[in-house]
């Protein structure tokens, strides 16, 4: 949410405590990324929707990997994953357009999915990627799914972690639960969310305060995520692996496995029983990294 001018706090004291802000949310940023444990070259793409950081690691020979986070935790959420991807491919994980981030939608409004699919065939092609396997998570996920329907000839393998608005909606508990902290942002109520959501606190100390940083980042402006019409992923043959949350407060895990099943026949979907929707990617990295290995090999 943007802070606004009100008669009693002058325009300019408000916009110093947007870049006091910023500041305080890019330094728990940058500190994220100095957890990762392999060398990273940050590269800005320019697209006509503005220009998108994409950190890039892995052998320059490797299978082209395409990372996107889940809304509101941007590139460095992989830090916990890098290592293990980054082994055999060539890792590019991206700060969403039109999220939080270095990532800024500063051309051509986002407004869609279809905008948002114009806006990943721009950075693959700025990236000069012609083919790549795509892995994402919740929001990230639906923006995967979406692009890979869209171009599934450019797509080899795609990796859905507890996918949100792919097979079924959210939870009208986990969205009236967020309300509060989407309305008005702190740290405490960025902290808390997770904490209901997962059962405790992140185990990272940096990833903890990165959370409670994103309270003090420009809110961006939400996309409606529409779901795929089932007779688009019934034709889908791209090769799919939808990785679920067992404990996912977001969702119904395992009657969004049957959902899955049914529209991606050909799809390997499986239940990470003790994982929850905001604990993947970073705090079981092992069970993740072994599946995605698993997969992408």
């Amino acid at each position: 949410m943007f802070l606004g001018e009100t008669a009693d706090r002058p325009t300019i004291a408000v916009r110093g405590q947007q870049v006091a802000d910023s500041k305080a949310f890019f330094a728990a940023y940058d500190a994220v990324l100095g957890q990762w444990p392999v060398k990273v070259e940050a590269v800005d793409i320019p697209t006509p929707y503005g220009r998108t950081r994409t950190y890039v690691s892995g052998p320059e020979g490797g299978i082209p990997l395409v990372l996107l986070p889940g809304g509101g935790s941007t590139s460095v959420s992989w830090f916990a994953n890098a290592e293990a991807l980054a082994e055999h491919h060539r890792v590019y994980a991206v700060d969403l357009i039109g999220d939080l981030g270095h990532s800024r939608n500063d051309g051509q409004p986002l407004r869609s999915s279809e905008d948002l699919t114009a806006w990943l065939a721009a950075l693959l092609d700025g990236l000069g990627l012609a083919g790549v396997r795509l892995c994402g998570h919740s929001y990230g996920a639906w923006t995967a799914l979406h692009y890979a329907l869209h171009d599934p000839k450019r797509v080899s393998r795609l990796a859905l972690l507890d996918p949100t608005g792919c097979f079924a909606g959210l939870r009208s508990g986990y969205v009236l639960r967020a309300l509060p902290m989407l309305a008005r942002p702190t740290a405490r109520r960025m902290l808390a969310f997770h904490r209901w959501e997962t059962g405790s606190l992140p185990a990272e100390p940096v990833w903890q305060e990165f959370l409670a940083a994103t309270a003090y980042a420009p809110r961006p402006k939400a996309i409606r995520m529409r779901r795929p019409r089932p007779e688009s992923l019934q034709a889908f043959t791209v090769e799919t692996l939808v990785l679920l949350a067992g404990r996912s407060k977001a969702h119904d895990a395992r009657k969004v496995a049957v959902t899955a099943r049914e529209l991606l026949p050909h799809a390997t979907v499986t239940v990470l029983e003790q994982a929850s929707h905001h604990s993947l990617p970073t705090e079981q990295p092992a069970d993740v990294n072994r599946l995605l290995r698993h997969f992408l090999s």
